[in-house]
């Protein structure tokens, strides 16, 4: 660093001292900010304890309105009737009327318990509000009675007297789809004649269920589907999330990364819904709390049922397509939009051809970590052909350095090297060589790699798998652990996440040697500087990856070592000799016929000579006074 330079940043030093100096408030203004920061706080105190009243009071007038139409209904026994099939068990308590807990058939539990707890009465609630001209209903302060129970069905009942009737029917099908419909009879005369409309209030405390708290918390979501198409979600952030929706959705899904419980609407969930999602702390058991506030249909006469249907299973993309096709309300709901697949080029990768793929394979009843095998096997076989041309490319630069380094010896300042640069395009015109010829293919592998970053982890078939020393291929596989959270590591090793970032260095050296066999001149010296970056990317990828599952990891590792074979075995197999032989000949047939010398090397070689007389004509211009023309 020159004298210029060091004087400049002292001054600049000097100046950002001055300021910050001049600019710090005095005494007095920071007290005036303090007492003003204090009343402040003292007003926001104020008004949440103002909304908390109003909410209380809220609630204490619609169990109040509920007591005097419900007389009869606010007393009772709670107790549970059971629905259930092959798939699940779900609970309907007695108290309230709505589904109080949900078990998977099948699906191990974080505790290796072999049917897996989805929530009960402790973690989640939902609330019917329906107001009347002098009464309130809240049909969770209700008891209901049950009629009509079989396996599958149960009608459960809140009696007013008089005739009047809250009535609650729910029905399972033969897998994860539940009916559901709410009615009344005789009592049209407690409700406004514009009372068309049911207030939801759905709240959820989301379940830990993998091993790994913040790979599993990144795919919870609170998730919702337009009615004019297409999905958004609650952003998945370290911070609570409040979202009014100001459009027409058809359903809502409170989302973990394998499972999800769904409501969904046959006459939509009308504008203003309110979402509200907050993270949970590590250790709590739980990943997220949602809350979904929410209005839909309601007929007063009782004569048209309100309907909603429940989804309570797993985030599987191609049962969400059976179970869209078994639901009633005849909507094209895009259920499996809940297994991301990625921004819109991955998605289709994925959905085209992964899916594909994947699902062949696991057909055939095999380990799921040699399907992963086999599809980075297919993925290189079909990638081969464009690997090897990026392959020769730099083959056929590699052959030709000696030859570039003779034709630019000459070019050694720093100002020649716009001259060194046009005589290496010029010999690789001549010899029929296109220096970029192999980055487009190289490009063109890269959305492969980030829609299985996309699948893999959103793939529930891997969940409880196990390859080698892999317990699951779902969440990470330490070989070590420890109880405190380190900044940037947390609180394990991985070794799959290892053995990639492993494979990750050395293929990166060897990328390196292969390119320095290349690189002429002062392009040898910026690739000294550019390995260190190739170096540190493998230590970024630990720390991004330490926590991701084995799975990805494994993809990833597998997928380096073919690459790093395949490159490999192209070394070995290519002749030096013979190829080149062949550019020589390249090179006669163009010097014989110089319009033929074509391809990328040549039009660059032209534009960079139209470039350059350009710079001289400009320069001529000004070293004869005259002003230069643009």
């Amino acid at each position: 660093m020159d004298k210029n330079k060091i004087i400049g940043f002292v001054l600049i030093a000097i100046l950002l001292i001055a300021y910050s100096w001049w600019s710090r408030p005095s005494e007095e203004e920071v007290r005036q900010r303090r007492i003003d920061d204090s009343l402040v706080a003292a007003a926001k105190a104020e008004a949440q304890i103002k909304h908390e009243a109003d909410s209380i009071s809220k609630v204490e007038a619609l169990k109040s309105d509920s007591s005097a139409l419900f007389y009869g209904s606010l007393e009772g026994e709670t107790h549970n009737i059971k629905l259930k099939n092959q798939k699940v068990e779900l609970f309907v308590s007695t108290k309230g009327g709505t589904v109080s807990k949900a078990i998977l058939k099948g699906f191990k539990d974080i505790n290796g318990e072999p049917n897996l707890t989805l929530f009960d009465e402790k973690d989640q609630s939902l609330k019917f509000y329906l107001e009347g001209k002098q009464t309130n209903i809240n049909t969770s302060e209700l008891f209901f009675v049950p009629s009509n129970v079989t396996d599958s069905t149960v009608t459960m009942t809140a009696d007013a007297g008089e005739g009047k009737k809250l009535i609650l029917d729910y029905h399972l099908g033969r897998d994860y789809l539940l009916d559901f419909s709410l009615r009344t009879e005789g009592m049209q005369g407690i409700f406004s004649p514009n009372c068309d409309k049911l207030s939801i209030d759905w709240q959820d405390m989301c379940r830990q269920q993998e091993r790994g708290f913040t790979f599993e918390n990144r795919y919870a979501s609170l998730t919702y589907h337009l009615k004019k198409g297409g999905t958004d979600y609650l952003n998945v952030t370290s911070e609570k999330t409040d979202k009014k929706i100001d459009e027409t959705i058809d359903w809502v899904a409170f989302k973990n990364q394998f499972f999800s419980v769904l409501m969904i609407a046959e006459k939509d969930f009308g504008d203003n819904c309110l979402m509200t999602s907050v993270p949970q702390e590590k250790g709590s058991g739980y990943l997220k709390r949602y809350e979904a506030k929410m209005s839909t249909f309601f007929d007063p006469t009782g004569i048209n049922p309100t309907r909603l249907e429940f989804y309570f299973g797993p985030n599987d993309f191609r049962l969400l397509q059976r179970v869209e096709k078994e639901s009633t309300f005849g909507k094209n709901l895009q259920l499996q939009r809940l297994v991301y697949l990625g921004w819109p080029l991955f998605r289709i990768i994925n959905r085209w051809f992964t899916l594909y793929v994947f699902d062949w394979l696991t057909r055939l009843n095999i380990n799921m970590g040699i399907v992963l095998i086999l599809i980075t096997l297919l993925l290189k076989l079909i990638t081969f052909p464009l690997v090897k041309k990026s392959y020769m490319s730099s083959a056929k630069m590699r052959v030709l350095k000696p030859k570039l380094d003779e034709a630019t010896k000459q070019y050694d300042k720093p100002e020649d090297q716009m001259q060194k640069q046009q005589a290496m395009m010029a010999l690789y015109s001549k010899y029929g060589v296109s220096p970029l010829s192999g980055c487009l293919p190289m490009l063109i592998q890269m959305p492969i790699w980030i829609a299985m970053f996309n699948f893999v982890p959103n793939a529930i078939q891997l969940r409880g798998e196990s390859f080698l020393w892999i317990s699951d291929l779902s969440t990470y596989d330490p070989i070590i652990e420890w109880h405190k959270n380190i900044w940037l590591i947390g609180d394990h090793l991985s070794l799959t996440c290892i053995l990639f970032c492993s494979a990750n260095v050395l293929y990166s050296m060897m990328s390196m040697r292969q390119q320095k066999d290349q690189m002429v001149g002062q392009q040898a010296e910026q690739l000294k500087m550019m390995q260190w970056m190739m170096y540190i990317l493998p230590i970024m990828f630990f720390f991004m990856f330490n926590d991701y599952s084995a799975g990805l990891n494994f993809y990833y590792f597998v997928s380096l070592f073919f690459s790093a074979a395949i490159m490999w075995l192209l070394r070995k197999t290519t002749n030096d000799k013979k190829l080149l032989a062949i550019l020589e000949a390249n090179y006669k047939e163009n010097k014989n016929n110089p319009k033929k010398a074509s391809g990328f090397a040549a039009r660059l070689e032209k534009m960079q000579k139209q470039a350059d007389e350009m710079r001289r004509l400009r320069q001529e211009q000004i070293n004869s006074g005259q002003r230069p023309r643009k």
